[in-house]
């Protein structure tokens, strides 16, 4: 359970942090959004006090969005999310996130919140590939429970190792990106496909942790960047049909272990693969633990920075290039 913040008595009235409260009958958490962001300095401060589907209101000032509007997940797991054995590892968002961190932004088009991600926004085009069905269960490390009302954007690249919005002849596609609300247990889950392995990297799936989806809208708000890594046992099957040309040996130039990735490399990648269930004429499940630590601050990752903080820069053309994250 999340700790609920307690006011202390005083001879004028129950008070937090040596403050009156405007609502004397109310909880802390309750007391309206210009004593939150008076008491409270960052978003993760914010997110780290009240913990669970409450770490909205100093974010969007309307505070509508959170846990009331979230999708629920189609998942049979138990209600209670896995909890991650550590924070999931920061990464960066590469250089074609489409979330606002250069000139391209989906997470403002219209029908980006769906759980279904293989076509793009105006129904059109649909990727080819082996159906994958994605959930992160994210937990609040802080308080030790499923983080209800987070919006988690997801994006990829296709069976051919292009990005939606950027890549050379899919630049007007927006399949592959997507937003989720966490529904009670913490958890979002995204139909969608096996991506490619191109040059230089590991197959990965980005993804970036929102407070509500209301601040879901640029990657300033976000409060957790971070990639997952496909186990190598999966990849043989997937990467032998047709649909994959070049994948299989991309992924030998990059290793036989996630950890030949410099990029996983770098920390404890253990906690950013999921497990698989299924095969490649059925499709796969992936289901992944996400720990998020709000007490910290986030890393220049999704920050903002010009070309989401990773190499490259330019958009690819056909495969992402070596040095594209």
């Amino acid at each position: 359970m999340s700790q609920i913040p307690e006011p202390q008595p005083s001879p004028d009235g129950p008070t937090y942090e040596g403050r009156a409260l405007a609502r004397p009958d109310d909880e802390v958490v309750d007391q309206g959004a210009g004593f939150d962001l008076g008491t409270l300095v960052t978003r993760r401060r914010v997110l780290g006090l009240v913990g669970v589907g409450a770490g909205a209101f100093a974010l969007a000032a309307c505070g509508g969005g959170s846990g009331s509007s979230a999708t629920e997940s189609t998942s049979t797991a138990s209600a209670a999310a896995t909890t991650s054995e550590g924070e999931i590892p920061e990464e960066t968002n590469g250089p074609y996130p489409a979330d606002g961190t250069a000139d391209v932004n989906v997470l403002t088009e219209s029908g980006i919140e769906r759980s279904d991600i293989t076509s793009s926004l105006d129904g059109g085009t649909v990727a080819d590939g082996v159906p994958l069905r994605l959930t992160l269960q994210v937990t609040d490390l802080q308080s030790d429970a499923a983080f209800a009302g987070v919006a988690v954007y997801v994006w990829h690249c296709d069976a051919q190792g292009r990005y939606s919005m950027y890549s050379s002849g899919v630049e007007d596609e927006t399949y592959l990106r997507g937003i989720q609300v966490a529904d009670s247990a913490g958890e979002v889950t995204f139909t969608t496909v096996v991506p490619a392995c191109y040059s230089g990297r590991w197959p990965h799936v980005h993804f970036e942790v929102y407070p509500d989806l209301d601040s879901a809208t640029d990657v300033a708000n976000v409060v957790a960047t971070s990639q997952l890594a496909f186990p190598p046992e999966m990849l043989a099957d997937v990467y032998a049909l047709d649909t994959y040309a070049g994948s299989t040996d991309n992924l030998a130039a990059v290793g036989t272990r996630v950890s030949d990735d410099s990029l996983f490399g770098e920390g404890d990648w253990t906690l950013q693969v999921p497990t698989i269930t299924g095969d490649v004429d059925a499709g796969y499940t992936a289901t992944l633990a996400v720990g998020v630590d709000t007490s910290t601050e986030p890393g220049a990752a999704g920050g903002g920075i010009p070309g989401g903080g990773g190499p490259g820069g330019e958009p690819p053309s056909g495969e992402p290039p070596a040095d594209a994250a």
